[in-house]
């Protein structure tokens, strides 16, 4: 089966004077594959050859040509004429079952349809419930639909995009949206008298998460829960809302492991089509999705495995930059930092939790602010900030200095795209691009997986961490993702302290060392994957779990 995709938010046939159907190999015969109607593009695809030549010459990297195998079958989900296609879908089931998947696959749309926000039209027109029920019949899923269909489910969804909730309830306070129990609950009692226009990205997800769970229903979704907390609250949180018949959408391998009982895989070509996997357990799962290979429908999703070597080995270079005791009083809140340096080559990783200082630290060291006592020593520095979307202007091209740095974090073709019109996901990859494409001694980037899907933070730490070693600089890493930290640092700086009162940032620690202190501060434990060498969060009160905190070691990294 073949499948042709027209991105129409890259599409610009003026521009380019309709190329794609002037080198289609069927427009001499008389049948031509491409026509034009009312200026937009289509691919005719029962004409389609794939011989891919309008793939390739489109300046735009507007097509995508794929060849399916015959078993996908029908789609549950498409839109429109050379649209996206969803194939496939997940199902509730007993306790937690996760989600994982690149960005642009289909999952936000199955959520759609499985709280029946979102009729499934089975790639045509004029598709009703009842042809939706017979697609499905036979299969785990038909009952569920059924009751759906009857309206006889009552579904409850933490939406994913949090930030667009001011816009609908700013003028609410807090505790109109929620009963204050529930606030007291999920820690959240001092925001009740608080509009929430003036909530923090971070105070946001957490409202959205306590309305979310606060509703009785018969089914939970939460999209992405993670987004915008520190590495505690996650857990918190994870914590908290397991219970059964939930699903949950998560980039965070860390979290989705230990929230989750029972996971499906989302593939395919972002933006084109996604697929759904058979249900799978947790550790497979997520191991299969690792490994770029699923068993079970004998399909390979990605070329290359994913690997987790464990950190990188700390640096004996130079010192690029070193700094004594500072301090630092921004209205109520109290920063101490400890004397600490960074050397050549290296990454430190910044933990703690929001509102501790961790982002206040990154403007001294890096001299937007200056300390009320002490030194920093002057550098050349380059600062990915932690918020983005007012700050970015122009086009990528005109921020770039290095183009390499584009196709590595995959925005070559966001190149001419305006930085204002991009989507997070886009966003955050230009802004690390442009910020390891300038010359710098050392380099700054606060939160750099925000946004991103579990490949592209991969992908993203790898990039950092090479592009640091390559040039002789050094860097800082404000992170989250305990996956993404592991992965891109050679040593940590812990916070601690009291979140909006104070703050100490301790003088860096190595990895492994780093990383015990702070879980057990969390009172969390990781142990490594044997097959993946990726670090697992035990489950709370396991036999491994009491093995590890009987010994104090919390990280095995």
């Amino acid at each position: 089966m073949r499948i042709a995709v027209i991105d129409r938010d890259r599409c610009h046939p003026k521009k380019c004077n309709y190329l794609c159907v002037s080198v289609c190999p069927l427009v001499k015969t008389g049948t031509p594959t491409i026509t034009v109607e009312e200026g937009k593009v289509f691919i005719d695809e029962n004409t389609c050859i794939g011989c891919g030549i309008c793939v390739k010459k489109c300046p735009f990297k507007a097509i995508t040509i794929v060849n399916l195998p015959e078993a996908v079958g029908t789609p549950v989900h498409s839109y429109g004429r050379n649209g996206f296609r969803l194939f496939g879908l997940p199902y509730p089931g007993e306790g937690v079952v996760g989600i994982l998947g690149p960005n642009g696959t289909g999952k936000t749309t199955a959520l759609r349809i499985l709280s029946g926000e979102l009729v499934p039209n089975l790639g045509r027109e004029n598709t009703t419930w009842e042809d939706v029920i017979r697609f499905f019949r036979g299969k785990e899923i038909q009952g569920y639909l059924e009751r759906l269909r009857e309206g006889k489910v009552r579904v409850s969804v933490k939406p994913q995009n949090v930030e667009l909730i001011p816009h609908l309830y700013g003028e609410k306070k807090v505790s109109e949206l929620v009963a204050r129990d529930t606030l007291e609950a999920f820690g959240l009692k001092h925001l009740e008298n608080r509009k929430v226009k003036h909530l923090s990205g971070g105070e946001l997800q957490m409202l959205a998460i306590a309305a979310a769970y606060s509703k009785k229903a018969d089914l939970y979704f939460y999209d992405e829960p993670s987004s915008y907390l520190d590495i505690k609250k996650r857990f918190e949180v994870a914590a908290k809302i397991k219970r059964n018949y939930t699903l949950v959408v998560e980039h965070d391998l860390a979290v989705l492991d230990y929230l989750s009982d029972q996971v499906f895989i989302v593939y395919g070509k972002p933006g084109a089509y996604g697929i759904f996997s058979g249900i799978k357990s947790v550790r497979n799962g997520i191991n299969e999705y690792i490994e770029g290979y699923l068993r079970e429908e004998n399909v390979r999703i990605r070329e290359k495995e994913i690997r987790f070597e464990g950190g990188v080995e700390e640096s004996g270079g130079r010192v690029v930059m070193e700094y004594g005791r500072i301090k630092k009083k921004l209205g109520e809140f109290e920063l101490e930092v400890e004397p600490g340096d960074v050397r050549e080559g290296e990454v430190i990783g910044i933990i703690g939790e929001n509102g501790i200082g961790k982002t206040t630290f990154v403007r001294l060291l890096s001299g937007e602010i200056e300390p009320d006592e002490g030194e920093v020593e002057e550098v050349r520095v380059s600062v990915k900030p932690q918020y983005l979307f007012k700050r970015m202007e122009g086009t990528l091209e005109e921020h770039l200095e290095d183009k390499d740095l584009a196709r590595e974090l995959d925005v070559e073709h966001l190149m001419d795209r305006d930085l204002s019109t991009l989507s997070g996901g886009e966003l955050q990859r230009a802004a690390i691009a442009i910020c390891l494409s300038k010359k710098a001694d050392v380099y700054f980037l606060d939160e750099p997986s925000a946004f991103l899907d579990v490949e592209q933070r991969i992908r993203a730490a790898a990039v950092i961490r090479r592009r640091i070693a390559e040039t002789g600089a050094s860097g800082f890493v404000v992170e989250h993702d305990f996956l993404f930290l592991h992965h891109v640092s050679s040593r940590v700086i812990r916070f601690s302290g009291a979140p909006g009162r104070r703050g100490r940032a301790h003088s860096p620690q190595g990895l492994r060392e780093g990383l015990n202190e702070f879980l057990k501060e969390l009172g969390i434990t990781f142990r490594r994957d044997p097959q993946s060498g990726r670090p697992r969060a035990n489950k709370p009160g396991s036999q491994r779990d009491r093995e590890q905190r009987k010994k104090g070691v919390y990280y095995m990294g």
